[in-house]
């Protein structure tokens, strides 16, 4: 006679519920956690969140994730047609472009000094579309995960020369750095990294060929 025992979800041990929890986004596991205070200690276990990508600058503002000292990898990858008004100049911006950049223009550079303070063992980063990204942001944060090894920004158009300046100096474990469609880094720039830093794997896509931001 065959005998079947059923389970509640709870009953499983820390390792399972945090193999089973990594299958969910980041919605989904917080949905789930808050049907009880168990799953709930394991929503909060920074072993469920060595790796974070967000699809949009928004997202940065939910409270469906942690940060913590176990992440290892983050993307932030912003695929929008807003990222173009982001992406026009500053004194060239009218009036109703100013008011779209407002609501978020802060999201990502804030969200990234957060991480500055909070996950010294992030090894790969990955920005692209975030156009309010300075060189100050990207050269704090080398300073802040001296582990760093991949450094991946594209279309991020305030990233300047002064970003790699920052990986010279700081970049120890970078292995990586891609700079594609930085419009405002130059090819000098590309040679002093490269001159610098021979290890380094270098892609910079059109960056060096795009027309600069007027001073």
């Amino acid at each position: 006679m065959l005998l079947l025992f059923a389970m509640h979800i709870t009953q499983l041990n820390r390792e399972c519920l945090l193999h089973l929890f990594s299958f969910l986004d980041k919605d989904s596991r917080k949905n789930l956690a808050k049907t009880c205070s168990h799953l709930w200690d394991v929503f909060l276990d920074p072993l469920l969140w060595p790796l974070l990508h967000f699809n949009s600058l928004m997202e940065l503002k939910k409270d469906n994730f942690l940060l913590s000292p176990a992440l290892r990898c983050l993307s932030i990858c912003w695929h929008s047609s807003q990222v173009k008004v982001c992406n026009v100049e500053d004194w060239m911006k009218n009036a109703l472009q100013k008011g779209v950049c407002s609501t978020h223009e802060h999201l990502a550079s804030d969200f990234l000094v957060k991480v500055c303070n909070r996950c010294p063992n992030l090894l790969s980063l990955t920005l692209s579309g975030c156009g309010h990204i300075t060189d100050e942001c990207i050269a704090l944060l080398l300073q802040s995960c001296p582990n760093l090894q991949t450094l991946k920004l594209e279309n991020c158009v305030r990233i300047t020369n002064q970003t790699l300046t920052a990986v010279t100096a700081h970049g120890h474990s970078l292995r990586t750095l891609h700079v594609d469609f930085c419009r405002n880094v130059s090819q000098a720039g590309l040679r002093q990294v490269q001159d610098q830093c021979p290890w380094l794997v270098l892609k910079a896509e059109r960056s060096a060929d795009m027309i600069p931001d007027m001073l």
